[in-house]
């Protein structure tokens, strides 16, 4: 993800999904709370929780996320 770029604020129905940091500093916002993630940390987002992924720093950011079940055809956008 490049620096100074964010997904929209969404959520899902079915899908529980984890971010994992390969390198770079992610900003995750999940319901009204912000988790800032480092390289090596990952994070659990339960179905129907809104949430969104930002890079606010000056650097790359690299992240795996992985969904069960696929997220595809499960996501609610909040904002644009």
């Amino acid at each position: 993800m490049l620096p100074g770029t964010s997904e929209v604020k969404h959520y899902h129905e079915k899908s529980r999904q984890f971010f994992y940091i390969l390198s770079g500093e992610a900003s995750i916002i999940m319901g009204e709370e912000n988790f800032i993630l480092k390289e090596h940390e990952g994070i659990e987002i339960p179905p129907k929780s809104p949430h969104k992924i930002s890079n606010h720093s000056g650097t790359e950011l690299h992240f795996l996320v992985v969904s069960q079940p696929k997220s595809h055809g499960d996501r609610i956008v909040l904002e644009e």
